[in-house]
């Protein structure tokens, strides 16, 4: 976004069982960044901290947020100072019955006196055979059930948003969809995608309503933890007539 063609940063990062700590520098914008998360009360509230700071001064950011979750319920409540203006933000998500939920979220911004609202219905319909017990790989989370997922959110600035997600086989196969249409300017977009998950490896692809095609593959160089992972990435758009190829390497110590 900033016209540079290549960025060069040096990272840290400390974290445990109940927090986190990290500070990044970028040499050629000059500028550091960096984030604080501590969990308290046993995990209860979750507090994140958030700094940037750039020699113009003019993205310099502060921001404070503390995640809070209850057995039926979560809420978010954040203040910082956003350009050189306040910012307020608070949003509380509600579990009506085990499958269908709903909340909302407002945030204001002092920089131009924005004041933003969106709101958000999810409801989940298990699939037959969601009773059937699911094979838990070791090392990874419990897998989720055969089900699928309906999320419609509205915002007056942004539309409407509907997201669907199919789990057809759990840590295996998903599949997902994404639905944006503005009122206000007449646009819509769509996007679809599937997700194949393997023992080592992992397989993301997505299309979108303009033809372009972008896909994923991620894969461990190695069984045991720590190991190198290597990622390919390609990317195919029809309207502009452009391919892209990219590969990287991960090395975790």
């Amino acid at each position: 976004p900033d016209g540079r063609k290549r960025t060069y940063t040096w990272l840290t990062q400390v974290a445990d069982e109940s927090s986190l700590f990290m500070a990044r520098l970028d040499p050629e914008r000059q500028s550091v960044d960096g984030r604080i998360h501590k969990a308290l009360l046993g995990g209860l509230i979750m507090t994140k901290v958030q700094v940037g700071v750039t020699p113009e001064g003019q993205s310099d950011q502060l921001l404070a947020e503390a995640d809070i979750n209850g057995m039926t319920w979560s809420a978010n409540v954040k203040y910082g100072s956003v350009a050189g203006g306040p910012m307020y933000g608070m949003n509380y998500f509600q579990a009506i019955t085990p499958n269908f939920s709903m909340g909302g979220e407002g945030l204001y911004i002092g920089v131009n006196n924005n004041l933003a609202a969106s709101y958000a219905l999810r409801y989940t319909i298990p699939a037959a055979g969601d009773d059937l017990p699911t094979r838990k790989m070791p090392g990874m989370p419990s897998p989720e059930p055969p089900s699928s997922t309906i999320v419609a959110s509205f915002s007056p600035n942004q539309g409407l948003t509907l997201n669907y997600k199919r789990i057809v086989t759990p840590q295996r196969v998903t599949l997902g969809a994404e639905l944006n249409a503005n009122p206000m300017t007449l646009e819509s977009a769509v996007v679809l995608g599937a997700e194949f998950a393997w023992s080592r490896s992992k397989l993301n692809v997505t299309l979108d309503g303009n033809g372009k095609m972008q896909s994923l593959l991620e894969t461990k160089l190695g069984k045991e933890p720590g190991q190198p992972k290597l990622s390919l990435s390609a990317e195919l758009d029809h309207m502009r007539d452009e391919m892209r190829f990219g590969y990287g390497l991960s090395i975790d110590g």
